[in-house]
């Protein structure tokens, strides 16, 4: 019987013949931790007994939940995370450096083939180049980082094929938050899930890396695109190691085909508190809005940036809106000044703070007052998800968000084209 590319990964990574429900032990390409998650595992890791890292070398710790720290326990933990690198040889990208999604993929910690694993919800971004990559805990992760391996359930895959061609105006973020809500918030819980068809083979690593960031949020444990010309062009500019083009197998077994046809998608909106509340941005134009956010490692790259700038180039942003920009790392915030997106938008009004998750997990750096909207690229809208539950967060495209941040309310950004 055929395999899917998980399974196929997974089971080059633990030595066994492995199908979907299987369990196994697996070793680990690479492994990463963030702020809001390494002082846990650091401590796990402790608890454990255990003195040294198995494979420092594969290992980052990233500084971008609160960065630069807001207070003095946040800064106590940053430091905690330092010494213990310092200490074991790990590599840690620290305040400024960026957002860990973007600083993986960007410094060549993954390519195709890999099997990685992040102590963040969102590390399944990875599998836009072709590996499987997925989210656990910080006591996992500390298990990682003590043995270099880790156990799992093989993931059976759903198949998302996506036909025709992205109109006008709509992008990957839109055809992401539309699968969502077509999915549902758990329509692929412990499932991986495969995007393939046309359009994503017309998607630029940028986009494909927005579109496998928010599988999480159909429940999936990873998302996939199989990696191709495009994927390894991409991949040879960023790391010296080999890749691994892995391929389905004719006949491997699928839990579901689904097949779209997007080629009249309208821009899309998630509308608070839940990400699968989706509906065409006509649903929801004049909405008003205070807070705008471009950024997160759903939105932050270049080509993200620059969408927004080619909209905003020459204009100003509402008076009553704070528009907050946060590059995803430092090499796109010079890329982005280099091209003169950035000088584009402080001129329309934008606040651009440090590389990192910025306003989006709430921690400071933008949090919404009481009753305000606040229109977003990041990845979720649950109450309280940017530091206040009595605020609330619509999810669109960069290109969604500054036609909205210039009118002070939700607008279609096709009337700026």
């Amino acid at each position: 019987m055929g395999k899917t590319i998980s399974e196929k990964i997974l089971s080059t990574h633990s030595g066994k013949d492995a199908y979907a429900g299987d369990i196994v032990i697996a070793s680990i390409d690479y492994a990463m931790s963030q702020d809001g998650t390494t002082p846990l595992a650091i401590r796990a890791f402790k608890e454990m007994g255990s003195k040294r890292v198995s494979n420092p070398e594969r290992i980052a710790f990233v500084i971008d939940h609160s960065a630069p720290s807001p207070l003095r326990d946040v800064s106590n933990l940053h430091k905690m995370m330092r010494d213990f690198a310092n200490n074991q040889g790990i590599t840690v990208y620290d305040v400024g450096c960026g957002v860990c999604h973007q600083l993986m993929p960007e410094h060549g910690h993954v390519v195709p083939g890999d099997l990685v694993v992040g102590a963040d919800s969102h590390t399944c971004t990875y599998g836009a180049l072709g590996a499987f990559s997925t989210g656990i805990g910080s006591t996992d992760i500390a298990a990682v980082y003590s043995s270099g391996k880790l156990w799992f359930k093989v993931p059976e895959t759903i198949k998302l094929v996506i036909d025709g061609k992205l109109p006008r105006g709509v992008y990957s973020k839109d055809l992401i938050l539309y699968l969502i809500g077509k999915m549902t918030a758990d329509g692929a819980t412990y499932k991986a899930v495969e995007f393939s068809g046309e359009v994503i083979s017309s998607l630029s690593v940028d986009a494909r890396l927005t579109v496998c960031n928010m599988a999480i949020e159909m429940g999936a444990k990873a998302g996939l695109i199989e990696a191709d010309d495009k994927t390894l062009n991409w991949v040879k500019k960023h790391s010296k190691r080999k890749p691994v083009v892995v391929k389905n197998d004719p006949d491997a077994e699928f839990g579901k085909i689904q097949e779209y046809d997007v080629s009249d998608l309208e821009p899309q909106i998630a509308k608070p508190h839940k990400v699968d509340n989706v509906c065409p941005v006509s649903d929801v134009v004049g909405t008003p809005i205070s807070v705008a956010y471009l950024g997160t490692c759903t939105n932050g790259r270049l080509e993200d940036l620059r969408i927004a700038a080619s909209i905003l180039k020459g204009r100003r942003v509402s008076s009553g809106v704070r528009f907050i920009v946060a590059p995803s790392s430092r090499g796109v915030y010079l890329e982005a000044m280099g091209e003169g997106i950035i000088q584009s938008l402080v001129e329309s009004g934008a606040a651009v703070v440090t590389p990192g998750c910025g306003p989006c997990v709430g921690t400071h750096n933008g949090v919404p007052a009481d009753g305000e909207n606040a229109i977003s690229t990041a990845n979720r809208n649950f109450k309280g998800r940017m530091g206040n539950p009595d605020a609330s967060i619509y999810l669109a495209s960069p290109a969604t968000v500054a036609a909205s941040a210039l009118r002070g309310e939700i607008t279609d950004p096709r009337e700026f084209l």
